[in-house]
Order: structure tokens, then sequence, then C-alpha cells
């Protein structure tokens, strides 16, 4: 069982900036960096969906928040951070972070993060 604390989300008006992170206090430093972790969102009726990535040595974006949004991990510290810049209000949703390790995925319990026009 992996145990995942959220933070970060709010409420900012267009154009405005955001950062989330999310934290994997109760696992292995030597063994973090061989997770991949990502955020998904969820808007309002609605199906979740990948916002962005960061694997072992990779990250992966939506096209929708390429070029905006930045996924970044610090495997010393056993966490992810996504700092999202130039949000839309179509950015607004929960955010879930996820991890996937040894073939299972663990979810947080998802941050509200709503952008106003």
């Amino acid at each position: 069982q992996v145990r995942l604390a959220e933070s970060g989300g709010g409420s900012v008006q267009a154009g405005g900036s955001l950062r989330l992170t999310c934290g994997a206090p109760g696992t292995i430093t030597s063994t973090f960096w061989t997770y991949t972790m990502g955020y998904y969102r969820q808007a309002p009726e609605k199906q979740r969906e990948l916002v962005a990535m960061a694997s072992r040595y990779s990250t992966d974006y939506a096209d929708s928040v390429k070029g905006r949004f930045t996924i970044s991990r610090d495997n010393s510290r056993k966490r992810v951070t996504l700092q999202m810049n130039s949000l839309r209000p179509e950015d607004t949703g929960v955010y879930y972070c996820r991890v996937d390790r040894d073939g299972m995925t663990y979810w947080g319990e998802g941050t509200l993060v709503t952008v106003s026009s």
C-alpha cells in the first residue's frame, strides 16, 4: 500500500498559476525513483484524464497542457510537483495524484482546482 499526501490547488483567475505537490512519505527513498508518478484530473461530468506523468527517465503531457504545465520529481524527497501556468477555465477539475509501482496503482484523494474567467 502506498499512501499519498497531496497539497496545493485552490481557486485562481484565468492566466494565473498554481502548484500541486504529491508526496509518498511511507515509501523507501532508494526505490522511489522507480515509480511512475502522475497527475490526472476529472472535470464535472467528464471522465478522468491524464494531465502529466513522470516515469524514471521521461515525462509526458496531455496535448491540452503542453507548454503550460510542468511536472517534476524530487526523488530524495519522494515527491512530485505539477506547476500549472497560464491556467484556463477548462483546467478546472479535481486533480488526482497517481503512483504506479510494481504493477500496482495507487491514487490520492484529489485536490480541487478552480479557474475562473
